[in-house]
């Protein structure tokens, strides 16, 4: 059972790798994106946001049956779709048909994170949960790093559409894998409809959802990770490339690099937060001071003057991915609050904020930039802007996540 256990984490981790990998493409890709779907700023932005509009709404109808169904056969069908989906964006001449495809492949992905979480609450002890979900992450994340130098490489030499193409191919091998390796539960381990039911309320089917909504913990806890990762995800998957190449100078190449300074951080980050939040019994600490730590990070990353130093810029990047990874732990605090029954739908509902927020910062950034600086929506006083929106968002929910229980 042990060695199977392993073996699920493993092909849990290349699919949230293939998730990473996909959301973080157009960060890179964005020059050619404008050059052959003719897009502009905003285009791009809501080019970019439709993954995560797409996996943050799908995350309801998850939420409801995760627990009913199993994660194997909801991340197997949903993999197809997404596999369709890339499909469709690797042949795309406009936003219509480009758009379409990143929709698709968010609601392909959007089980890809609470699918792993929820078999490792069956296969694996709570008391390392957090480190596993650390380390799951931090495997995850690879996929951000692959999406930044391998991936500008690779389209230089065999254009962005195959390029895109190649990484199917990949995803349709960890899927048939996943299909032959994964069962939803250890076969000693009762199924839930054999299990002991808890109250009427948690039994039914929107019950649990029903609950959430009633939580002010669960409320806080969904604002501060549609901020932590709203904010991060808008710089990772889009604005960053913009924002080194554009402003402060950097080539494809150099941009590409600091990137990958950016997920280095988050994998050193993920563990190591995971760590101490099961030392300290609770993730709450790490998750308050990170957002608050990041504030201030983004500050000093909005300050930094064209013309800054690659060794500079990538401490920065390094620096805010380490910070930023604490925020990974919401979904060990949300599971720690409600019952074992309810997981699934604790996890998927916070999720769904997770996956909200950077649709929200990278389309509305967008906006923003390119309404306040139509002539200049890629410049220097743009960016500005749009930093300072972020840095004061997570001053605030850092200071209210500290109003949150533990357990």
């Amino acid at each position: 059972m042990r060695v199977r256990a392993w073996l699920i984490f493993i092909l849990c981790a290349l699919h949230l790798f293939i998730s990473q990998l996909y959301r973080a493409t157009n960060a890179v890709l964005a020059p050619w994106l404008i050059s052959d779907l003719s897009l502009d700023t905003q285009d791009l932005g809501l080019l970019s946001a439709g993954f995560f509009y797409a996996f943050s709404v799908s995350q309801i109808p998850i939420g409801i049956f995760l627990d009913k169904i199993g994660a194997k056969r909801i991340m197997i069908a949903l993999s197809f779709v997404g596999m369709a989906g890339a499909l469709m964006f690797s042949l795309a001449q406009g936003l219509a048909v480009g758009l379409a495809g990143r929709l698709l492949i968010g609601v392909g992905m959007a089980c890809n994170l609470m699918g792993p979480l929820k078999l490792m609450t069956e296969w694996f002890t709570p008391k390392v949960f957090a480190t596993l979900s650390g380390l799951l992450f931090a495997i995850g994340t690879l996929g951000n790093m692959v999406s930044a130098t391998p991936l500008v490489l690779m389209a230089e030499r065999f254009g962005w559409r195959l390029s895109f193409q190649a990484v199917i191919a990949f995803h349709l091998l960890i899927t048939l894998a996943l299909f032959w390796v994964v069962r939803d539960r250890p076969d000693d381990r009762p199924s839930r409809a054999d299990s002991p039911g808890g109250s009427p309320r948690e039994d039914s089917l929107f019950g649990r959802l029903g609950t959430l909504m009633g939580s002010r913990d669960y409320w806080i806890i969904s604002a501060g990770t549609f901020v932590r990762y709203g904010t991060h995800a808008a710089l990772q998957t889009l604005w960053a490339g913009p924002l080194l190449m554009e402003v402060l100078g950097f080539s494809s190449f150099q941009a590409g690099n600091i990137l990958i300074l950016l997920n280095f951080g988050l994998i050193i980050g993920g563990p190591l937060w995971g760590v101490v939040s099961d030392r300290l019994k609770t993730p709450k600490w790490i998750i308050a001071g990170g957002l608050l730590l990041l504030a201030l990070i983004t500050f000093v990353l909005r300050e930094l003057p064209p013309g800054t130093s690659q060794l500079t810029a990538g401490a920065v990047f390094l620096a805010f991915g380490i910070v930023s990874a604490s925020g990974m732990h919401v979904y060990a605090h949300v599971k720690s609050l409600f019952p074992k029954e309810m997981a699934g739908a604790a996890m998927s509902g916070t999720n769904f904020f997770t996956m909200m927020g950077p649709a929200v910062f990278l389309q509305g950034l967008g906006i923003a930039m390119q309404m306040i600086y139509p002539e200049a929506s890629r410049g220097p006083d743009a960016f500005g802007t749009a930093l300072m929106i972020c840095v004061l968002s997570q001053a605030v929910i850092g200071g209210l996540y500290l109003f949150t229980r533990s357990r």
